[in-house]
């Protein structure tokens, strides 16, 4: 399944390469909307939120009345998530908050599914060099993508596994990370970085992963339409 990207910031549709340089930038809401209306999932992530620069609220409450999303960025407690929730988003994304002292935090995790239901809660595994990175991908802490689905599947309905390194590259997705991690759990995997064109999402399918895609779409790469 293809699940297209929205990401927010300073009010506008952006695409940053590896979360930093612009490479992209609109305000035409409706456009897109209306270019990934009839998707199952979109994927829509606050990136203000997410490295603690403010926040999009008005804009997320908006197009989560538009298309069925499933919304991270500053997701740090329950409280957030419900009123995520709550304003309708269909699921949450959470990484970094379960991070805490250099350990996946059970506890966090148990709470954050008894509060939300495991089935609305994805987390979000953001890898670096082998490694998962926190805090907008500034920080990088000893746990691997693998120690933090075996700690977390009991509490979320599905992962999503951004491979940093080619993350906005265009480069593709390294396939053989997402057969190893999807032999690890059996809730949904979802996959993103550097995903390119058809094929690989055809492939990553083949095997059961879902695909996440930004950068391909917004610059042509990779066309899509509502009700695909």
């Amino acid at each position: 399944m293809l699940i297209p990207s929205i990401d927010l910031m300073g009010g506008k549709i952006v695409q940053l390469v590896q979360g930093e340089k612009k490479a992209f930038e609109t305000t035409d809401f409706d456009a897109w909307c209306e270019r990934f209306a009839g998707f199952p999932m979109v994927q829509l992530i606050d990136l203000d939120a997410a490295k603690r620069q403010g926040d999009n609220r008005e804009l997320i409450a908006n197009i989560v009345l538009r298309l069925p999303c499933q919304v991270g960025g500053g997701v740090r407690d329950a409280d957030v998530a419900e009123r995520l929730l709550a304003i309708g988003a269909k699921r949450v994304i959470v990484g970094s908050s379960y991070i805490r002292d250099g350990r996946v935090d059970v506890d966090f995790a148990r709470g954050l599914a008894e509060r939300c239901g495991t089935d609305r809660v994805i987390a979000a595994i953001d890898s670096r060099e082998g490694f998962v990175a926190v805090r907008g991908w500034q920080e990088s802490v000893p746990i691997t993508a693998g120690e933090m689905i075996a700690a977390l599947t009991p509490y979320v309905g599905g992962f999503l596994y951004t491979h940093v390194d080619t993350e906005g590259l265009l480069v593709g997705f390294p396939t053989d990370i997402a057969r190893r991690l999807r032999t690890l759990t059996e809730k949904q995997l979802i996959a993103a970085g550097g995903i390119r064109s058809q094929e690989e999402i055809d492939e990553l399918d083949g095997i059961g992963v879902d695909a996440v895609v930004g950068m391909a779409i917004y610059t042509g790469k990779l066309v899509v339409k509502g009700n695909s």
